[in-house]
């Protein structure tokens, strides 16, 4: 495996000539927070005007949790590590996914940025709703599912940022830290290790 570059600095590398790209490569860490909870607020009140019952609401919200977990794990693994061997695709590559590899202690780059999240929510959700055709179980379904997006992003920033005192935060930091520091084709899930476990693409543990 290749020497890999990490700066422990907080610098923010420029990534763009331009000023707007540039500005819009980087976000505070709550901006994510005003954006989509409104989102599930709406989608939430949406569902019970509705007609909705609370049981199905949780039910289908775990199961937009749930989903959201793996599809985490897909885009970290499969899209976010792809590196192409053209130029331009290992640019691409960078300005998603490998400045953060480098610039781990960047704070401007630690949760998605509008400019990609939002484009990215809406494709979900066109996704979604052709798989359900009741809307109530659509909002329901895809509230999880952005709650989940939120929890992996204030998750993430937090781990970069934050000194846990739980032992179950600083087992899923010690996970994520390993990613980067020790092997980054290893330990994709970010929130949570499960598919890590279920695909075998975990750390393996210390002897005692």
């Amino acid at each position: 495996m290749k020497k890999l570059y990490i700066s422990n600095s907080s610098e923010s590398v420029r990534m763009f000539k331009s000023n707007w790209m540039e500005a819009l490569s980087k976000v505070h860490f709550t901006i994510p927070l005003f954006i989509y909870i409104p989102v599930i607020a709406f989608m939430t009140w949406q569902a019970f005007a509705k007609g909705i019952s609370a049981g199905y609401y949780f039910l289908f919200l775990a199961l937009g949790l749930v989903i959201w977990t793996i599809t985490e794990y897909i885009l970290h693994r499969f899209i976010f590590h792809f590196e192409p061997s053209s130029e331009w695709g290992k640019r691409i590559h960078f300005i998603f996914h490998g400045v953060h590899h480098d610039y781990p202690r960047d704070a401007k780059r630690l949760v998605m940025p509008p400019s990609a999240s939002i484009p990215i929510a809406l494709w979900f959700y066109f996704l979604f709703s052709l798989i359900f055709s009741d809307k109530t179980l659509l909002y329901s379904f895809f509230s999880g599912f952005v709650a989940g997006y939120l929890a992996y992003d204030m998750m993430h920033y937090a781990m970069h940022h934050y000194n846990f005192k739980s032992p179950l935060m600083k087992r899923i930091k010690q996970h994520h830290m390993l990613h980067h520091y020790d092997d980054p084709t290893k330990g994709y899930g970010v929130s949570s290790s499960l598919w890590d476990v279920i695909f075998q693409s975990g750390f393996p543990k210390k002897k005692k």
